[in-house]
């Protein structure tokens, strides 16, 4: 009876164990994206010449520069970046504490053996016994009273081994477990985060570096063009033509324009480093690569960014907003099981024997078994204080996940803006540029032939070089702006991830 009625309880317990756990259940927020990219553009902007439609992202997304020098730093970043790797082990400990929840779900077994030397007080409880420890373990002097106990030592040998197992009645286990999971996912996002941050600032870097790169032949293209001024007017100070005046006013203009030089070549290093730094290299390592100067990538003329709905299954970091909701909701079923009791199967089953070599005898056997419950009657507060946390936390991260969202909403369209606009403001300096390219040829062949001073031609000089330096950093910054947009777009890779980081992360 007593076995069976142990089995009963057991039953019925495995039976209210796949009830459904208590607390809210997790629903998947309503993102509340726009239903067109194209909503609101900038009025005075003219068509931009490389526009973005709605077309599926290409998850190489840097691929439409046509770059294979991007292209190779690219595909080095998972293997090399430092950032991501720390982001890898942080997934494993995600991943360890999920199974350390799972662990919960299952019974825990011990296995036990022991030796023991025994010897109890003689003048403790026992000298008041009849007989204590049997015949053989004292003996007693009759007349001495108190304290005339004599107990023997004696060995106890013990084998067995003791289980236990909580009943999740009322889901706070796999409410747990729920909560653990979707961490592992918030973890898992945000290492897409990390890599899709570094890919585009890769992008970025070597961006700039070409950019910079640029503005060195510009100057490097105007340092010639100011000796060459010099020696006119040396030329024709000699001849009596001019005067020293002129000499000295190219010679400043030339050593201004020098002066630019070694500032441009401190930032092309320092980019360089920065690109090294991101692969995990060390400084300078990229040098002999990356120091040929070569043109600024130049943007397609059309630009795939999907479609608005699918931004929030594209963003790591609004995938890992949502993960950190997920939790947090499945963490109030987890306060709330904390208020209803706890119910524990445990037993024992073992030997244990005063001689060993009766050990293994059918009767040294012990073994014991059977439910406990507890209840929580009193706890200070505590209960309702951690639930009320856990409701807290959990308005926090919807609050969180609303503004994760507007925040990558609004980083898109600012990105297309900032993609137009700087291509309309790019237009306007290429007309500047061919403007003060004519003016300065004017005004050195006026000043050739005797007809203007030497000063408009120092002026036609000084603006060109402007001008051509801020063409460069436009042309410069349209490029960026697109990484900058593809970076606001979740870079196009949804679910995948390099092989060389899964490769790693074994």
């Amino acid at each position: 009876m007593r076995r069976s009625g142990f089995l009963g309880t057991t039953g019925l317990a495995l039976l209210l164990t796949a009830c459904h756990p208590v607390g809210p259940d997790f629903t998947r927020p309503d993102a509340q994206v726009a239903s067109s990219w194209f909503a609101s553009r900038p009025r005075t902007a003219p068509p931009a010449k490389s526009g973005p439609v709605e077309q599926p992202i290409d998850p190489n997304w840097w691929t439409l520069f046509n770059d294979p020098e991007l292209t190779s730093l690219e595909a080095r970043v998972a293997g090399g970046n430092l950032d991501l790797k720390q982001s890898q082990f942080r997934l494993a400990e995600s991943r360890a504490e999920l199974g350390v929840a799972q662990a919960a779900q299952l019974p825990i077994a011990n296995g036990n053996a022991s030796y023991t030397r025994q010897k109890a007080s003689d003048t403790g409880p026992f000298d008041l016994a009849a007989s204590p420890l049997g015949a053989n373990g004292a003996s007693r002097n009759t007349a001495g009273g108190l304290g005339s106990v004599r107990l023997n030592s004696f060995d106890v040998y013990q084998v067995g081994f003791d289980a236990s197992w909580e009943v999740d009645l009322w889901g706070r286990v796999r409410r747990s477990v729920e909560s653990a999971n979707a961490l592992l996912e918030a973890s898992a996002e945000a290492r897409r985060g990390v890599l899709l941050s570094t890919l585009a600032e890769v992008a970025r870097d070597y961006i700039e570096l070409r950019g910079v790169q640029t503005q060195l032949r510009i100057a490097r293209d105007n340092v010639r063009t100011a000796r060459q001024n010099v020696a006119l007017t040396q030329q024709r100070a000699a001849g009596g033509v001019t005067t020293d005046l002129d000499v000295a006013n190219a010679s400043a203009q030339l050593a201004t324009t020098e002066a630019q030089i070694p500032r441009l070549e401190q930032q092309e290093a320092a980019r360089i480093n920065a690109i090294s730094l991101l692969l995990g290299e060390p400084p300078n390592a990229l040098r002999d690569e990356l120091q040929a100067g070569k043109p600024v990538p130049p943007v397609p003329p059309a630009i795939p960014v999907g479609i608005p709905s699918e931004l929030a299954r594209r963003r790591p970091d609004i995938r890992q907003a949502e993960a950190q909701l997920h939790a947090a909701t499945a963490d109030i079923g987890v306060a709330i099981a904390d208020f209803y009791p706890s119910v524990k199967l445990s037993g024992s089953l073992g030997l244990q024997s005063v001689q060993f070599y009766r050990m293994f005898d059918l009767n040294s056997r012990d073994f014991a078994a059977g439910p406990g419950i507890s209840i929580p009657l009193f706890e200070g507060g505590k209960l309702k204080a951690a639930l009320h946390f856990r409701e807290a936390k959990q308005q926090e991260a919807a609050i969180a996940y609303q503004k994760t969202v507007l925040t990558a909403w609004h980083e898109v369209d600012n990105a297309m803006t900032a993609y137009a606009t700087e291509q309309a403001r790019r237009e306007q300096l290429r007309r500047a540029e061919a403007q003060n390219r004519r003016a300065l040829g004017l005004a050195q062949s006026r000043y050739q032939q005797g007809v203007a001073d030497f000063l408009a031609v120092l002026d036609a000089q000084r603006n060109l070089l402007t001008i051509q330096q801020q063409l460069a950093e436009s042309t410069t910054a349209i490029s960026a702006n697109l990484v900058a947009l593809y970076k606001a777009l979740g870079g196009g890779w949804e679910t995948n991830y390099p092989e060389a980081e899964n490769t790693a992360a074994r």
